[in-house]
């Protein structure tokens, strides 16, 4: 099977490109909005401000603190597909419909995150990158000090 370079990115890291694969059949509006993002260049450079051995590494605030975004939030798009490694996931506040710019890859199967969270793509290469990220202390809820930056995220079709 090819890939569809229009549903595909490259996440490159310090360690390695990530290709992850999008799921516009689970996610079309998140899916969207990550192509959108990342066809500006808002990705590039922004850190990867919470990771959790074992969890999973959290990226996308522009203000390195978990706390920004892009100002735009999405509705819900919640699927029953499973947490597995390499799932693609978007970051939310409390309120289902809060998910903005932040998301999150997974680093093993989370079950207690299916339904709760729109799944919009999977990890389909590079993921021994993915694992080589710098991870923060369980202490601080997986804060990073000197945090792994996104070297940069391109939609394939654009490479």
């Amino acid at each position: 099977m090819s890939l569809d370079l229009e549903n595909t990115l490259y996440l490159e890291l310090k360690d390695g490109r990530v290709v992850i694969e999008m799921r516009p059949d689970l996610a079309p509006n998140h899916v969207a909005r990550i192509k959108e993002l990342a066809r500006e260049g808002f990705y590039d450079g922004i850190v990867f401000h919470r990771v959790i051995d074992g969890f999973m590494a959290q990226t996308g605030c522009p203000d390195g603190n978990g706390m920004g975004g892009s100002g735009k939030n999405l509705s819900a798009e919640f699927s029953a597909e499973p947490h597995l490694e390499g799932t693609c996931s978007m970051a939310r506040a409390g309120h289902p419909d809060s998910a903005d710019s932040q998301f999150f890859i997974m680093f093993a199967r989370s079950p207690h995150l299916d339904s709760q969270y729109s799944i919009w793509g999977q990890v389909t290469e590079g993921m021994d990158a993915v694992h080589a990220i710098k991870k923060g202390s369980g202490a601080d809820n997986g804060s990073v000090s000197s945090p792994d930056k996104i070297i940069s995220l391109k939609v394939a079709a654009d490479v």
